[in-house]
């Protein structure tokens, strides 16, 4: 029986092999890659499970709904809003404000590579957060190794409430989980991660602890400011806003202590950092109206999410009764998929984008040109999303997730906790998207909760989790950083470079998810 269960194990996990091979050994593109795993997923579902060929095909179309809605949508909507500001300049504006206010280069990290960078995140990721950041870093002289280093280990923690949180709200939709509570349970358990983060980032760009010497507050507040929101917001607010009004808020907090602290200290001479005059510095003031309009979509945006979430009934709820229910599965345990027409974030997102162009006085000629050419730039990662969404869908409904579950639970039993945020982990190392790892392991980790009698929350969100971890170390994302610091042939340094924290990591979260499981049943 061991022997059979073994087999059937490798066989599910044939598809997640295959992209291992393509994408780290073969050194394919994630968008060829993840079609090949398609079609062995197809091909098991048809011969080795049996699965007959009409549901496999609706099962597909399914997952490929899925993926363009709300997904793609997400994604186009959020990159679209960034590349406009790119377009009109704002994106300059922005930078400005935040750089002005100190010289020390392990504030620079905190106001750069912490707090924007996780606004980014939560706003577009994709990379985005990665890229400005360490591209900006790099032209104030930080050294490009560090720029990308730091940039990496900033990026894991916010990754599950990236692009408008939609890798915790696909997770949620693929599990049937409410979503509200799953996001509220993943900010309690990443948590510590989040609070020692910047800790570790100043330690790495200042060569230590001798680095945190006389900004022990700063750094205090920087991470608080960024916790305790954060929680609060996944709490009341929803998926969507978590990370966004965390990194606003510790970017608000950290830019008055700093603005302060360094008319009140002089900056110790190994750590300031001087300004490259030609990009950075200011050739005219910036007056608080060419601020509001330089934000103007992103407050656009963060405005009408909020006024359409949960916090605003009477508007949410017409709003999200704007929907189709459509049975797209026609198989065993089908249920309708629904599609919310307004009430959705890549809805709100595009049309903050384009009240921020007309703000912006874009003309909409422009506008429209900068949506196509994102659409284009984005191409590849919407045929990654659609062949990974149907690969995940075949592989549930086929009963090849029940098969990986079963071997992972009869082999660790009760222990099985252990090992919940290092799959998390292996989704986004291998794809490099936090939400292809929620779609190809989410149901993993419900059927082992079910299976060990652990609580379907605490379980389920231990993959997000375990996404920080592997958003470090996926190729994809030290790729990105390379090609904004204008690096070449260092990824494999990099890798080796990052690989220490990131595994650092997944040990705390073994640690969190095994012990902390009491907490669960006190927190839902």
């Amino acid at each position: 029986m061991f022997d059979n269960l073994f087999v059937m194990f490798i066989l599910a996990l044939l598809p997640i092999i295959w992209l291992v091979i393509a994408l780290c050994f073969l050194k394919w593109q994630a968008y060829i890659a993840s079609f090949g795993a398609l079609v062995i997923c197809m091909l098991e579902a048809l011969f080795i499970w049996k699965m007959p060929a009409f549901w496999m095909i609706t099962a597909a179309f399914e997952g490929f709904a899925m993926a363009i809605w709300p997904i793609v949508i997400v994604i186009i909507a959020a990159v679209f809003t960034y590349n406009l500001t790119l377009h009109t300049g704002a994106m300059d504006i922005i930078k400005r404000m935040i750089t002005s206010v100190s010289n020390d280069k392990r504030i620079l990290v905190l106001l750069i590579g912490w707090c924007f960078s996780g606004f980014l995140e939560g706003m577009a990721g994709f990379g985005v957060a990665i890229a400005i950041p360490a591209s900006m870093l790099y032209a104030f002289g930080f050294d490009p190794i560090l720029s990308i280093l730091v940039c990496l280990l900033a990026n894991g923690c916010p990754t599950m409430f990236g692009s408008i949180g939609i890798p915790t709200a696909t997770l949620a939709a693929v599990t049937g989980l409410e979503a509200g509570t799953l996001a509220f349970v993943q900010t309690i358990q990443t948590a510590p991660l989040l609070f020692i983060t910047p800790f570790l980032m100043v330690m790495m760009i200042s060569g230590g602890f001798k680095g945190l010497k006389g900004i022990l507050p700063i750094i205090t507040v920087s991470s608080l400011s960024f916790v305790l929101p954060e929680i609060v917001a996944a709490k009341f607010v929803g998926v969507e806003l978590p990370v966004v009004i965390a990194s606003v808020c510790s970017l608000i907090c950290t830019f008055a202590y700093a603005y302060f602290f360094s008319k009140k200290h002089e900056t110790p001479k190994e750590y300031v950092m001087e300004m490259a005059s030609s990009d950075y510095k200011m050739r005219k003031p910036i007056t608080v109206s060419s601020a509001l309009v330089a934000w103007s979509p992103f407050i656009l945006i963060f405005v009408l999410l909020l006024l359409t979430s949960k916090m605003v009934p009477f508007i949410n709820e017409p709003l999200s009764a704007i929907k189709s229910s459509v049975m797209i599965y026609q198989g065993e345990g089908a249920s309708p998929y629904t599609f919310t027409w307004i009430n959705t974030p890549g809805v709100l997102i595009l049309l903050s984008g384009f009240i921020g162009s007309f703000i912006q006085k874009c003309p909409l000629k422009e506008t429209l040109t900068v949506l196509k050419d994102t659409v284009s730039q984005m191409s590849k990662t919407i045929m990654t999303m659609l062949s990974v969404l149907a690969c995940a869908k075949i592989m549930g409904y086929a009963g090849m997730i029940s098969c990986i579950s079963e071997f992972c639970v009869t082999i660790l039993g009760s222990l099985y906790p252990l090992c919940a945020p290092l799959i998390g982990a292996l989704g986004t190392f291998v794809t490099g998207s936090g939400t292809s790892s929620e779609v190809l392991f989410g149901n993993v980790q419900l059927e082992a909760a079910r299976a060990i009698g652990a609580n379907e929350y605490w379980l389920v969100a231990a993959n997000s989790l375990g996404t920080s971890a592997g958003k470090m170390l996926a190729p994809q994302s030290i790729a990105i950083g390379c090609a904004a610091c204008a690096l070449s042939g260092k990824d494999g340094e990099i890798l080796g470079k990052i690989f220490k924290y990131a595994f650092g990591y997944v040990i705390v979260m073994a640690i969190i998810i095994y012990f902390g499981a009491p907490l669960a049943e006190f927190l839902i």
